[in-house]
């Protein structure tokens, strides 16, 4: 399964929210410096989608706000 995610990090709440069908935006309360967005990002989807963090991957825009998450 594919999502097309939109991060906004450094948020003050931590929230999804499905704007289109495969397509969720992602507000985290992490900054983007060090991977600790993308771990909280991995951390809140495995929350949400109810599987383990170790299958969810990040194939595309690590380094972006507009993420590939394949899981």
């Amino acid at each position: 399964m594919k999502y097309k995610v939109i991060v906004k990090p450094g948020s003050s709440q931590e929230k999804i929210i499905e704007t289109a069908p495969g397509e969720l935006t992602v507000y985290l309360r992490a900054k983007p410096h060090d991977g600790e967005a993308n771990e909280a990002l991995i951390k809140l989807l495995s929350k949400h989608l109810k599987i383990p963090k170790t299958t969810i991957k990040i194939s595309h825009g690590t380094h972006s706000r507009i993420k590939i998450i394949e899981y």
